[in-house]
């Protein structure tokens, strides 16, 4: 088999008529269900009727923890990108969240459409909300599943829609739809989150076993994730979207005092104590922290004159959230949660112009130590801020660009969706290099997709 040509950075996903798709084979008009993956083995959900109009791509149903309402992160880049393509051809995208306590006398799958995607959750009666966080292995969860795709049969959807994994705690519900094509995208360890279920490293190896493809989100996240599997796991870091946040630059107004700004959620993972000492050590600046607070107790926040939360921004807001910026924080604590993480703020903080200091996260290290000045502590934190901002924005844009170039969310996305159909066709003509964890030789690639760091043998 020759190279693979991933190289053009067009949105173009490669569906068309006669593309074989795991789980169904598209020809001539005619729709063939195949029970290949583990997920349709396993499955025990409604088959739709053969009257169903055949479409050039399946339809698209995401499990995630999060919500698609809440904070702007790589779900939602991704998954608006890939609905928005799909929706081209006929095929439609679900976003499934974990249940909501809900005013109802009896579970009920409940939708919200918000463009080409449809937000979908089990609403679930408050006496049966029993904690009040429910998560796909809570107990009332147990006929998530079933309702789902019998909810998905009444809407007349075709069978065996891809399935597109966040969390391995949503594997069962998975398996319950019949699925065709199986994805994994590993964005966090969330395993080394506070309150991580139980049920969660074993929930992983399986799900890592039975994907058909594996995608991660930063070089230290991919290390561990290839110490498990072999075969058909690609790299992908988060991207950015720069034009939106290149409004910022020309939102940007002289202002009394200088801010010190961070965007993103508030948890385990910041170190409040920086945080505090920060504030404490820029008297005459404002620190600033925009975004939800999860996980911790709003009490346990620190507080002073000069420190603000003004909560949730909704991601069209925060190029005019940036442009009040003049240096912008990354101030993570280093801990089990943070040991693998990739900050998508990088890129956004980079492309609205701003300097940027963080502590030192593995992956900020590796990636962009020379655009991105670390610090250790509140003092050379405060230090830095009062010496980036008088950097010349030419010269870190200069540095920024390469980055920005190959890790456009539209170029993400359409690689993503391409490695998928890749591993399809290989697997569904017995190729060597099937999904299954045969080999994918980085010759393969070499030179074609610079995203695509390591490709697992």
């Amino acid at each position: 088999m020759g190279d693979l040509d991933l190289s053009d950075a067009n949105f173009a996903l490669p569906y068309n008529s006669a593309l074989p798709h795991k789980g169904r084979t598209v020809l001539s008009g005619l729709t063939t269900t195949i029970a290949s993956s583990p997920a349709a083995r396993t499955a025990t959900a409604p088959s739709v009727g053969r009257n169903q109009p055949d479409l050039a791509a399946p339809d698209l149903v995401v499990l995630s923890h999060l919500r698609w309402t809440g904070a702007w992160q790589r779900p939602h880049h991704l998954v608006s990108r890939l609905a928005a393509a799909r929706a081209a051809s006929g095929a439609r995208t679900f976003f499934v969240e974990e249940p909501l306590r809900s005013d109802v006398a009896a579970l009920e799958v409940r939708h919200e459409r918000h463009g080409d995607v449809t937000r979908v959750w089990l609403a679930v009666p408050t006496p049966l909300a029993d904690p009040p966080d429910l998560g796909f292995d809570s107990q009332v969860s147990g006929d998530y599943g079933d309702l789902l795709a019998r909810d998905l049969y009444d809407q007349r959807r075709p069978a065996a829609p891809d399935v597109w994994v966040y969390t391995p705690m949503a594997l069962d519900l998975a398996h319950a739809l019949a699925g065709g094509r199986l994805v994994y995208d590993v964005m966090d360890d969330l395993s080394s989150f506070r309150n991580a279920p139980a049920g969660l490293l074993l929930g992983q190896r399986r799900l890592l076993r039975e994907a058909d493809v594996v995608f991660t989100g930063g070089p230290s996240l991919h290390r561990s994730i290839v110490e498990q599997r072999r075969g058909a796991v690609h790299l992908f870091r988060s991207g950015v979207e720069g034009g939106h946040f290149a409004a910022a630059r020309r939102l940007r107004r002289p202002h009394a005092r200088k801010v010190a700004g961070f965007v993103g959620v508030i948890d385990e993972r910041l170190n409040l104590d920086l945080v505090a000492g920060l504030a404490a050590a820029l008297p005459d600046w404002t620190v600033r922290l925009v975004g939800p607070v999860t996980k911790i107790d709003p009490a346990d926040l620190p507080q002073a004159p000069n420190l603000e939360y003004p909560g949730l921004a909704a991601y069209g807001d925060l190029p005019k959230v940036m442009a009040g910026f003049d240096v912008a924080l990354m101030p993570f604590a280093l801990n089990a949660a943070t040991r693998s993480i990739s900050p998508t703020k990088t890129l956004e903080y980079l492309a609205a112009g701003l300097p940027v200091v963080s502590t030192r996260v593995p992956d900020v290290v590796a990636d962009y130590a020379k655009v991105v000045h670390l610090a250790d502590d509140a003092g050379t934190f405060a230090a830095a801020c009062r010496e980036v901002v008088t950097h010349r924005a030419g010269a870190r844009d200069e540095q920024a660009r390469p980055f920005q170039d190959r890790q456009e969310w539209n170029y993400i996305a359409s690689q993503m969706a391409r490695w998928l159909d890749h591993h399809t066709l290989t697997d569904a003509a017995g190729s060597t290099m099937s999904a299954r964890g045969a080999s994918v030789g980085a010759g393969a690639v070499a030179g074609a997709v610079e995203q695509v760091d390591e490709v697992t043998a």
